[in-house]
């Protein structure tokens, strides 16, 4: 959670009065402000995920994302837990975001061939040596942009 020395509390980009904070208002807010310097967007299309250091494009990733049948959702979401080596096909890494109707998360894999194309049921796949990468950087609570 976010917090200011007016006690206004935030939550991801917008305050509990719904008011929509972009990340350059984020960051620049006060120097009582502590924030999330990293943020995610992950571009489903181009099989994409670009991870952010304060607004700036820090490093862009290849991922699988789901099929049309069992499709990503798109939206804003968070970063709601984290584990490490999850087992199974979940590779070394979870990151299980705040998605509705379903499980939802960026992880690794045990099938890197599926990397780049349309083939999950629905998480974001990644090789795993980049998920671990992200996962040293991120926290609970990191914005998730999915397009």
């Amino acid at each position: 959670m976010l917090f200011s020395e007016h006690n206004n509390y935030y939550d991801g980009f917008y305050d509990y009065a719904g008011n929509i904070f972009n990340h350059s208002q984020y960051t620049q807010a006060n120097k009582y402000t502590q924030v999330n310097k990293y943020s995610i967007t992950i571009n489903v299309n181009r099989h994409t995920l670009i991870l952010f250091e304060n607004g700036k494009i820090k490093k862009y990733y290849p991922i699988a994302v789901g099929k049309p049948s069992t499709p990503t959702p798109k939206g804003i979401f968070k970063i709601i837990n984290k584990a490490i080596n999850p087992g199974g096909p979940f590779g070394v890494r979870w990151l299980g975001l705040s998605a509705p109707n379903g499980d939802y998360g960026i992880r690794g894999t045990n099938n890197p061939s599926s990397i780049g194309k349309s083939v999950s049921n629905g998480c974001i796949r990644m090789y795993n040596n980049d998920i671990l990468e992200i996962s040293n950087l991120v926290s609970v609570g990191t914005i998730v942009k999915i397009i």
